[in-house]
């Protein structure tokens, strides 16, 4: 089976996949490692903005991933959320 391989995240949500439950799943990906390295801080970022955007589910996710950040990665998270949102 061929791989199909997107080489950025916001590519990945190009196309009007913006919303809150795409938004969410790639916080999981992130967070579990599917198809790439775990990345809790990238997950945070997407499960932030999700929830911004009305996913329920991100929002619990969110708090999950949250609690196994330092204070510093938890910052780079929420400015990493901050600076997608202001551009996109």
């Amino acid at each position: 089976m061929a791989r199909f391989e997107i080489p950025t995240t916001e590519m990945a949500m190009m196309g009007g996949k913006n919303s809150a439950e795409s938004l969410c799943e790639l916080g999981v990906i992130y967070a579990t490692g599917r198809g790439r390295e775990v990345d809790l801080v990238a997950a945070h970022k997407w499960l932030n903005i999700a929830a911004i955007k009305g996913s329920d589910r991100a929002a619990e996710l969110r708090a999950d991933v949250a609690a196994s950040l330092t204070k510093m990665q938890l910052a780079t998270a929420l400015r990493a959320a901050r600076d997608w949102m202001t551009t996109h």
